[in-house]
């Protein structure tokens, strides 16, 4: 007779986490959404968690964060308009960026909403908290993104700008990820390219300022070396943790999963 085992409780819980992907509309068309949908559905849990990605990137950069955290709550991670597989314009402002997500969180009837946002996705979720008063609490990656590399403008160009787009996506899946994936961020990248030189670049200085929700700032270790913004730029309230580089959100290392899951539940 085969050995009985149990799963661990943390096991038993990651493998109720369900993630599915799902079409929605909106005022400029079609949102692509991640889903994680925990083992007790999520809305009698904890606060829906709304996570938004980086230019060069799409919701599928927080698959592994979602997994996580959809423990106990539903965690949502879309493609911004116009990027991965959401439809939109292009040259949309910060401000229809956010009225479109809010579309999805009526879509939805999402009451309260928690949210993370990395790169062009922190300026939207700083627009959507300083306008949605379902935002309750916010939490903001300053992280290097390499969204100010712009496409090449002539075929001289393209085979260095390859190599670097190349390089960025194996950074991010890590050097002993599969092909394929690696492939497949390449694609993405490239793809979001042009909406990526496009996309507003609304200050975060200004809308930092004007948040009263609680607020947690991951940062990298040497901050604010090249950063946008610095310390004396955020509100009294906010609280830190540091963070190496965008790829440990794609990888959701312990340490980083932990500060924000303390954050949230606080």
């Amino acid at each position: 007779m085969p050995k009985r085992t149990t799963l661990r409780p943390e096991a038993a819980a990651s493998a109720a986490v369900r993630i599915r992907r799902g079409y929605f509309e909106s005022r400029f068309g079609q949102l692509h959404v991640h889903h994680a949908i925990p083992g007790g559905g999520g809305f009698e849990e904890g606060t829906p968690l709304l996570a938004l990605h980086p230019a060069t990137h799409s919701g599928r950069l927080f698959t592994a964060l979602l997994t996580t955290l959809g423990r106990d709550r539903s965690a949502f991670a879309p493609d911004l308009p116009g990027f991965g597989e959401s439809d939109a314009p292009d040259g949309l402002s910060i401000g229809e960026q956010a009225a479109a997500l809010g579309d999805f969180l009526d879509a939805m009837r999402l009451r309260h909403v928690d949210l993370l946002g990395c790169g062009l996705g922190a300026r939207v979720a700083l627009e959507l908290a300083a306008t949605r008063p379902a935002v309750r609490r916010l939490v903001i990656a300053v992280l290097p993104t390499g969204e100010t590399s712009l496409p090449p403008q002539s075929a001289d160009d393209a085979d260095a700008y390859l190599r670097a787009v190349w390089a960025a996506a194996r950074r991010d899946c890590g050097a002993d990820a599969p092909l394929a994936m690696i492939m497949a961020a390449c694609g993405e990248r490239l793809r979001n390219a042009a909406h990526a030189a496009g996309a507003e670049q609304a200050p975060l200085r200004e809308r930092l300022s004007q948040i009263s929700q609680p607020l947690l700032v991951l940062h990298a270790p040497d901050w604010p070396h090249g950063a946008e913004v610095s310390a004396a730029d955020l509100p009294a309230h906010a609280r830190r943790t540091p963070c190496r580089d965008v790829s440990q959100l794609q990888h959701a290392p312990q340490p980083i999963v932990a500060a924000i899951q303390d954050f949230l539940i606080a």
